[in-house]
This record gives structure tokens, sequence and C-alpha cells, in this order.
């Protein structure tokens, strides 16, 4: 019974997020793709530099 109780209130909760929800503007979008990209960028320059300082710290790492 507990798991019927919990799957219920669940359920409301889910249901009421689902109301919430609408489709996002242009602007908006722009925003969200502008960042991501930013973010995307930003980790594969950090990943290219601490590659290169591993590759100058220990180069016989890769012999």
């Amino acid at each position: 019974m507990k798991i019927k109780t919990w799957l219920n209130s669940q359920y409301q909760k889910y249901k009421r997020v689902w109301r919430l929800l609408r489709k996002p503007t242009m602007k908006e979008m722009k925003m969200v793709s502008k960042v991501t990209a930013l973010g995307i960028a930003a980790i594969g320059a950090l990943g290219f530099i601490i590659s290169i300082a591993i590759k100058l710290l220990v180069p016989d790492l890769f012999k």
C-alpha cells in the first residue's frame, strides 16, 4: 500500500510540473544555445590546456 501512495504522490508532482511547462521563446532558445556553446568551448579549452601541460611536464609518457 505504501508503494501505491508513493506512486500517487509522485504522479501528482509530475502533473503539477507538466501544467507549468511552456514553449520557450526564440530569445530564450538563443540564450540557452549561447551558454551551452560557451560551456562546451570552455571545457574543450581546459582539456586542451591540461593535455599540453601534461605533454610538456612528462614528455616520456607519450613516446
